[in-house]
């Protein structure tokens, strides 16, 4: 009886799913962004909480200039892996390219917490509290 309720439920799509992520990625660094996006959202209405698709998605929005859009897959992402810094990173950008300076600074911190030597964030801050 120990451990029948623990198991994780087959996924019968995995691979479709493990291909469908590998065509996702082919896509974006073919940078096919417009495909990379619907099939990545597609993916996402059935499998809502996959952490690179949800990454992956949020960068070809911010890489678009869509920043507010790319935040909302950020925070799906920061859901999951809540100190991501790739993940941090690209959602304090986004703040910043929003003029969202205090949101930006507290992505930066975040990051400093489990990254305090990052050179990355340090310039960014840097150019936050001018």
């Amino acid at each position: 009886m120990t451990g029948l309720f623990s198991r994780t439920p087959k996924d019968p799509q995995k691979k479709k799913n493990v291909q469908k992520i590998k065509e996702l990625k082919k896509l974006v660094k073919e940078k096919k962004y417009t495909a990379a996006l619907k099939l990545g959202t597609e993916y996402l209405q059935k499998v809502p909480y996959n952490h690179d698709v949800l990454f992956t998605v949020g960068g070809i929005y911010y890489l678009q200039n869509k920043y507010a859009t790319a935040i909302s897959y950020f925070d799906k992402a920061l859901e999951i892996g809540t100190y991501d810094v790739d993940v941090l990173l690209l959602k304090a950008y986004s703040h910043q390219k929003l003029a969202e300076n205090k949101r930006a600074i507290q992505c930066c911190e975040k990051i400093q917490e489990v990254d305090p030597k990052n050179k990355v964030v340090s310039a960014l801050l840097a150019e936050l509290n001018l």
